[in-house]
């Protein structure tokens, strides 16, 4: 494939990623993120079209403000660049499975799942507003594309999913994981099946019992300390999203 190509991917992953700072940051202060221009949010000055090129801008301003030169968030390039990674990677997985519609459901629920991942990290919440679309999306996709015996291929791991989570809410008295953590792990379901969902399930308990050790050992955490599960699951979705037949082939082999 052209190199220009994936060059193209990765720069419509950047503006995504611009627009999905946007859309957290408006949730954050309830405002709509279908009008009104983007801002700055220490002076509140209206950015012009230079102020908004993914990544360049902040290069360029030297992560200031050009207007009131407060400091810019490093979150801003991280997800946009992080966006058009993602694009990149579900550009690359259409083409060596040769499905086109592998490309269209990665670009239209990879954004849901970042802002997932930052809005969760950042306020301990996964917002209805973000995780309802999402399951929208997954859930039409996997209707059009599957028969009436196909569909048990992704609503038997959505639900088994929610199950397992809707379990530990109810013996934790919802101590140990959030009804967010439920509606996440159901559209976990929808956008892997089976049994790459058991790949990002275990991925997100393992990735979440280091990271949070390692946070204990540093004095970051305690152990009665809450902690947002919800990036973890999606950076286990992504990982088995990606590259879950790997894993799980690997593992197999291992045991075996």
């Amino acid at each position: 494939m052209n190199p220009i190509f994936y060059l193209f991917i990765f720069l419509l992953g950047l503006a995504v990623g611009s627009f999905l700072n946007c859309l957290i940051y408006r949730l954050e202060t309830g405002g709509s993120f279908l009008k009104g221009r983007s801002y700055c949010p220490h002076c509140k000055h209206i950015l012009g079209f230079f102020d908004l090129i993914p990544v360049l801008s902040f290069l360029r301003l030297r992560g200031r403000c050009r207007y009131c030169q407060q400091k810019i968030s490093w979150q801003y390039p991280i997800i946009e660049i992080a966006t058009g990674l993602l694009f990149v990677l579900n550009f690359l997985r259409s083409d060596l499975l040769g499905r086109s519609d592998l490309l269209i459901f990665g670009l239209a629920t990879t954004p849901f799942l970042i802002a997932i991942f930052v809005y969760d990290l950042k306020h301990y919440i996964i917002p209805d507003k973000v995780i309802f679309p999402a399951i929208g999306v997954a859930l039409i996709y996997n209707l059009l594309k599957s028969d009436i015996r196909g569909m048990s291929d992704f609503l038997i791991p959505a639900l088994g999913a929610a199950g397992f989570f809707l379990a530990i809410v109810l013996v934790s008295r919802g101590r140990w994981m959030g009804v967010g953590d439920i509606k996440l792990a159901f559209l976990m379901g929808l956008i892997l099946g089976w049994p790459n969902i058991l790949a990002a399930l275990f991925l997100a308990f393992f990735i979440g019992a280091i990271m949070g050790i390692g946070l204990i050992i540093i004095g970051k955490k305690t152990i009665k300390s809450e902690v947002p599960f919800g990036p973890f699951l999606v950076t286990g979705t992504l990982i088995a999203l990606f590259w879950g037949e790997v894993i799980i082939d690997w593992y197999l082999h291992f045991l075996w």
